[in-house]
């Protein structure tokens, strides 16, 4: 997993939203741009749809450039403190249409930041377009974070103390022209100090013929004043500036989620100097190829590969492995694990800014950029809503005394209720926070989602195809039998296979050396036998370590001997025998194993009505073994790539929506024509980690179960949000029609609902398989 930077986002002309950004370095022809020329089975809706960004208001079209997200690593970033809601994104977005050459857009409403693809003037001119629009624009280095603000707590309070002054001078004071003065004049402060902000971007959309929450607002508080109501307008507006302050506090917790992870890694590194001391610095400035130490206890600062010692790492940060590691020379090891039993040296392998675990919390937040297929049509929603419900208030303001018999001041007073209660923004701010808090609860467990839609598609997943090598099974061979023949000692048998399996690089040799525990003795003459196996002189006699069809050839595979290769080949096991010059002496079975858990994770599946598949280019015997001890029915062997991704096609149009897990080079093609793809990560190649939309970090065939259980939960939350955001709208609606509610209790409605559906979205934050 050790790279150089990491273009977390293709060219954006290419690119569709809802298309993840990408997870590795390697660059690959395949991309999901290309996918939806040949049928690409992922849900992506066309650019045009995410220039239609979510607002409290009229969705008008947005620029091409604006439909896309720059690329990883290009474009400015530009702090907007005020952009903390949809409604400014949309402000944003029509102020930058007339701007010629902005080649794309990224909005990022947890950190209140955009960034801006384009030449440095025309990044200005965008910057003081948005300052023209009532907004500050502050360009930011291209690494820096961006926190919550604080707040003006101290003004929000005074300004609702004032407010409460003002109820209680109406109530209590005398009705004369000086109490009443005085109780405006109150009320007045308590409004500028509350809703300045609020009035001034009010105005601002006014201008611009647009009506947003903060016109909306700005309308009803001047019209409840003109009317006589001021202590109630100056109690509105000091309890949406509260809430306003909350939910922001609130939301941005959902974005710390993910970039807590990076207060994981530590500041500084001990690194060697050339000569051969060690000092402490910056790990910032620390190179790649620079030699590390880790002592136990210390948390790794950067990607690298251990080059000296022996310990047992916590890598549940970056791959939500519970149990430590162990780690050998030669291992990899992930900035922000932590080093638990032994010093370790390590060669550096990424820089700072682009470890593995900087690259999923960059990964992270560019697929919250990609609006899920919920969200859009909440977007979709909010833009008729909006409006309708302010039609619906002027119909009430100008024929109520007509058509109810109300008098002029009541009727206006409950338009402005309406007015109030119009605000979608629990309806809009419930998506995106359920949507980030889901994906930041993935990379927490050491999953990478890498986009809101492949989250909610994941519930819909009617079928999973599996690779078999380094997917089910662990990709490496290991001795997993073996058996001493015609009464030899089973210990010198063993030292003369070992010896020759020393001899040898082949793979199945390497795993018979691996596990036999017997010493080894020195190979005279050792030569290859093309294909069939080897032979060599140890001890003073001439040996052979060969496959079945070298013994058959030497004629002296004997009756009981073929019975036992066939009964090992049967189960899908590669069959090795060493034999003398007269006599076979033992055989050793090896195979590639399957993965503990892989059995648990394919009854997982099961369990939640998925037809689990395997699909491998091994043979089909062994695929067939391979397949019964993890539980899988279905199996197909000997496939190539093209095979493979034919055979997907099959299982989407039998069984629905079908997703592939794999790991190799050929498996790319399936995973990026499945509907989602998931690329088993630690392990894996890059470009099957490119091609996937999901990445598991730690080969954890289970995390595929937690992932679709996290969509469904995530998509249920989705709905009780808009259930609960579009109930409340329309019992107020109803009741303020009817007379039942006043200013302050449709303020306490529209912001309580916004508070319960952001608190109801973070709750994904802890979610536990």
């Amino acid at each position: 997993m050790a790279h150089g930077h990491i273009p977390i986002a293709r060219a954006a002309a290419a690119r569709p939203e809802g298309s993840h950004p990408d997870f590795h370095a390697h660059t690959h022809p395949h991309s999901h741009a290309h996918d939806h020329a040949h049928g690409h089975g992922h849900a992506h809706e066309p650019a045009a749809d995410a220039a239609c960004s979510p607002q409290a208001g009229c969705c008008g079209p947005a620029s091409a450039a604006a439909a896309s997200a720059p690329p990883a690593g290009r474009g400015t970033r530009l702090h907007v403190p005020q952009m903390d809601c949809a409604a400014e994104e949309s402000d944003i977005r029509r102020a930058l249409e007339p701007l010629a050459g902005i080649r794309a857009l990224s909005f990022h409403l947890g950190s209140r930041t955009l960034t801006v693809d384009a030449e440095p003037p025309v990044v200005a001119a965008a910057a003081q377009a948005i300052r023209q629009a009532g907004y500050s624009a502050t360009p930011l280095a291209a690494e820096a974070d961006v926190h919550a603000p604080a707040g003006n707590t101290p003004r929000l309070v005074a300004a609702l103390l004032l407010a409460a002054a003002a109820e209680g001078l109406h109530f209590l004071a005398p009705d004369t022209l000086p109490w009443r003065i005085g109780g405006m004049a109150v009320a007045a402060v308590a409004i500028l100090l509350a809703g300045l902000e609020t009035y001034a971007k009010g105005l601002q959309a006014l201008r611009h013929g647009r009506l947003n929450i903060n016109a909306l607002m700005a309308v009803a508080v001047t019209g409840a004043f003109a009317i006589g109501q001021w202590p109630e307008a100056a109690m509105v507006m000091a309890l949406y500036a509260l809430a306003e302050a909350i939910e922001a506090r609130a939301v941005d917790r959902s974005r710390r989620a993910v970039q807590g992870l990076l207060s994981l890694t530590p500041q500084t590194a001990q690194v060697r100097q050339p000569d051969g001391r060690w000092a402490e610095q910056p790990a910032t400035g620390v190179p790649v190829g620079a030699v590390l130490r880790v002592r136990p206890g210390e948390r790794i600062p950067l990607d690298g590969t251990v080059v000296a010692g022996r310990s047992a790492v916590d890598q549940s940060a970056v791959t939500g492995e519970s149990i430590p590691v162990d780690k050998t020379e030669g291992d990899p090891v992930f900035a922000g694990t932590v080093n638990q039993a032994g010093a370790l040296e390590l060669r550096v392998s990424s820089a700072f800014d682009h470890s593995t675990l900087a690259r999923i919390v960059q990964a992270v937040e560019q697929a919250q950029g990609a609006r899920a297929p919920t969200q859009r049509f909440v977007d979709r929603f909010a833009a008729v809503y909006t409006p309708a419900v302010f039609a619906i208030a002027l119909a009430v303001a100008l024929l109520g005394p007509w058509l109810a018999g109300w008098a002029w001041p009541e009727s206006i007073y409950k338009a402005l209720v309406l007015l109030v209660i119009a605000c979608p923004c629990a309806l809009v701010i419930s998506t995106p926070v359920t949507v980030v808090s889901g994906l930041a609860a993935a990379a927490r467990r050491g999953i990478l989602i890498k986009g809101g839609a492949f989250l909610e598609q994941a519930r819909l997943l009617k079928a999973v195809a599996f690779d078999k090598t380094g997917t089910i099974t662990h990709g490496q061979p290991v001795l997993v039998a073996w058996q001493a023949l015609a009464g030899q000692p089973a210990e010198a048998t063993a030292r003369l296979a070992a010896s020759l399996a020393h001899a040898s690089q082949h793979p199945v040799s390497r795993a018979i050396a691996a596990g036999l525990p017997a010493d080894h003795a020195p190979v005279d003459h050792s030569d290859a036998l093309g294909g069939r196996g080897m032979s060599g002189r140890v001890d003073g006699r001439q040996l052979v370590l060969g496959n079945h069809r070298l013994i058959e050839e030497r004629g002296q595979c004997s009756p009981a001997l073929e019975a036992a290769l066939r009964e090992q080949e049967a189960a899908g096991r590669s069959v090795t025998v060493l034999a003398d010059e007269h006599q076979a002496l033992a055989w050793f079975a090896v195979a590639d194993t399957v993965k503990p858990h892989a059995a648990q994770a394919v009854a997982a599946l099961r369990a939640l009505g998925l037809q689990p598949v395997m699909l491998s280019g091994d043979n089909a015997a062994t695929v067939r073994a391979v397949a019964a001890q993890a539980g899988i029915e279905q199996a197909e062997g000997d496939l190539l790539p093209a095979d493979k991704l034919a055979r997907i096609e099959a299982l989407q149009k039998r069984h629905g929506p079908t997703a592939m897990a794999g790991d190799g080079i050929n498996d790319a093609p399936a995973l990026a024509r499945s509907d989602i793809g998931i690329a088993m990560g630690a392990a894996g190649t890059d470009i099957a980690a490119e091609a996937a939309d999901i990445v598991v970090m730690n080969d954890d065939l289970g995390r595929i179960a937690e992932t679709v259980r996290l969509s469904r939960r995530t998509h249920a939350v989705l709905w009780q949000n808009i259930s609960l955001a579009l109930g409340i709208k329309a019992a107020f609606l109803l009741a303020a029609v009817l007379g039942g509610a006043t200013m302050w209790m449709a303020v306490f409605a529209d912001m309580g609902a916004s508070l319960l559906v952001v608190a109801n979205g973070l709750r994904l934050l802890r979610h536990k398989p």
